[in-house]
């Protein structure tokens, strides 16, 4: 009779590998469960460039993609940019404090700007539980983003007193 093996080697501690479907003959990674009911993602917060670009690459695609270009845009457009992971959402400051966040959600990612109904033009989206003055954008694809604009409202909330520029 053949010996039975007993010695069971334990399974490394981590996180189960993500699982894929194919859609239309493409492979496709399904949303995290926060972003396909809604809510931000569970990223830890964390100060520094390496915990955003470790949530943008958490990110499925076409969010990766654009927050990719919402965080390059920022680099090139604000000098002394400040990252941060908070509340599951990438967070741009410079000087008094933070400024925008953009988040992945299903179907789009938010750019949100601190004190955005202070900018020309206003944005046009009113985040729910982000505070009465935030203003920002929801972008379904890389094409919905206007760098001209988003440069210029970049520009202009680092300006705000308190937000970016000298407090009152």
């Amino acid at each position: 009779m053949p010996a039975r093996k007993t010695d069971k080697t334990p399974k490394p501690a981590g996180r189960k590998p993500t699982k894929r479907t194919a859609v239309l003959g493409k492979s496709v990674t399904p949303l995290p469960k926060s972003m396909a009911t809604g809510k931000a993602s569970p990223a830890k917060s964390a100060v520094g460039d390496k915990p955003v670009f470790a949530y943008i690459a958490s990110l499925p695609q076409p969010q990766r993609g654009i927050a990719e270009r919402v965080d390059a845009l920022a680099a090139k457009t604000l000098p002394g940019l400040q990252r941060s992971v908070k509340w599951g959402m990438s967070y741009y400051g410079v000087g008094d404090g933070w400024c925008l966040c953009c988040g992945g959600f299903a179907g789009h990612v938010k750019l949100m700007f601190v004190n955005g109904a202070e900018l020309k033009p206003v944005p046009p989206v009113t985040p729910v539980a982000m505070g009465k003055s935030t203003r920002g954008v929801e972008l379904k694809s890389v094409d919905d983003l206007d760098e001209r604009q988003i440069a210029a409202w970049m520009k202009q909330v680092v300006a705000v007193p308190g937000v970016g520029g000298k407090k009152r």
